[in-house]
């Protein structure tokens, strides 16, 4: 029999296609607007995480800093969106040529992106030519700058107080297309001469140069690339929150984005799903427990941190005992997703009989 279950086409399309969008049809119709909510955060966690793999997994560079363009697409999406009435109102001695700015939501994140891109352009020549621990301690301090330019300038930005009346343009069915679509964008890239002279980067940089490759150019372009989708999930979380303050995209932001890679797997697209689901998720369901929980008929008092302790040890296990993190080096998901054969295959007769074929094998216990 020809094929196995993960690489037919009809358990493709179901797994990484139908299920997916299932989910969201259900979570945006029929569930409470928590659970809308949690998925919302999930998929802009996904943009954040695969946007960070693209420097971090497939360049080399250890960036840390992807918190610090999240804030520029944040602020920016949101002053450009704003009405001039709100703007005038919330922020005290704003200047009269962003007051008057208004335009739709979707030139707002693009517009914010490119602006991010831009600075990630100015700021990656002198930065980029550190290497390891330098490099990162690096992208660290621009978040630290991006924070203190939003807290010394209150009159454009609010400041520490924070910027509210923003409109949540960014629905669940907005957020799960904007996914689809960066995904693809990068899949891409990936999959072109670029992605592979960036990966040629990464495994063997004097090689590389040997070969002809810009590493400079490269190592560049992948950052502003970075830079760019860092900002389209920072506007969307601001405009699904429909509040920013500098304090929500500082370290702790910048540390869950990197957990988030390391977690699912740096070097694949396909990593940012399970690292965002674990990160997004778990917390919230280890939550429950930290205000005691009864095991046995005994009584666990209150474990503050708990949840905290536990995503710190399935970190620790991670890095020793899976250091490619969770998917390793395969990008199933991503690859299944957009490759042709999944829904070209969904046409053949024999994809169906091979189907067929598989799922009697399973329940009569014999092998394929």
């Amino acid at each position: 029999m020809k094929g196995t279950l993960k690489n037919n086409s009809i358990f493709k399309f179901i797994i990484v296609v139908l299920l997916p969008v299932l989910a969201v049809i259900i979570c945006h119709n029929a569930m409470p607007s928590y659970y809308s909510m949690m998925i919302s955060l999930f998929l802009i966690n996904v943009i954040l995480t695969a946007s960070l793999n693209l420097t971090n997994g497939f360049t080399g560079i250890f960036n840390i800093g992807q918190a610090g363009f999240m804030a520029i697409g944040a602020y920016i999406s949101s002053l450009l969106t704003m009405e001039p009435n709100i703007k005038a109102a919330r922020i005290s001695g704003l200047p009269q040529w962003i007051a008057n700015i208004h335009i739709p939501f979707p030139a707002a994140i693009i517009i914010a992106g490119v602006i991010a891109m831009l600075i990630a352009m100015i700021i990656g020549f002198p930065v980029l030519r550190a290497r390891g621990d330098y490099l990162s301690v690096i992208t660290l301090g621009l978040v630290i700058i991006i924070k203190a330019v939003i807290d010394n300038n209150p009159q454009i930005t609010n400041g520490s107080k924070g910027l509210g009346g923003i409109k949540g343009y960014a629905t669940l069915p907005v957020i799960f297309i904007v996914t689809i679509l960066v995904l693809f964008i990068l899949y891409r890239i990936m999959k072109s001469s670029f992605g592979r002279n960036m990966i040629a980067i990464r495994d063997d940089e004097p090689a590389a140069v040997s070969l002809g490759i810009n590493v400079t150019r490269y190592r560049l372009l992948s950052f502003m690339i970075s830079a760019f989708f860092g900002a389209i999930g920072g506007g969307l979380w601001a405009h699904l929150y429909k509040s920013i303050a500098p304090s929500f995209f500082y370290f702790n932001e910048s540390f869950n984005i990197v957990e988030m890679s390391v977690l699912g797997g740096m070097a694949t697209l396909s990593g940012a799903i399970p690292g965002a689901l674990i990160v997004t998720f778990l917390p919230q369901l280890l939550a429950n427990l930290e205000s005691g929980f009864t095991i046995f008929g005994a009584t666990v008092p209150p474990l503050y941190g708990l949840s905290n302790i536990i995503m710190s040890l399935i970190f620790i296990l991670v890095i020793i005992f899976k250091r490619t993190g969770i998917t390793g080096n395969s990008d199933y998901i991503v690859n299944s997703m957009f490759d042709k054969n999944t829904y070209i295959g969904l046409f053949k007769k024999q994809t169906w009989v091979d189907m067929g074929n598989i799922v009697k094998s399973m329940f009569s216990h014999k092998k394929i």
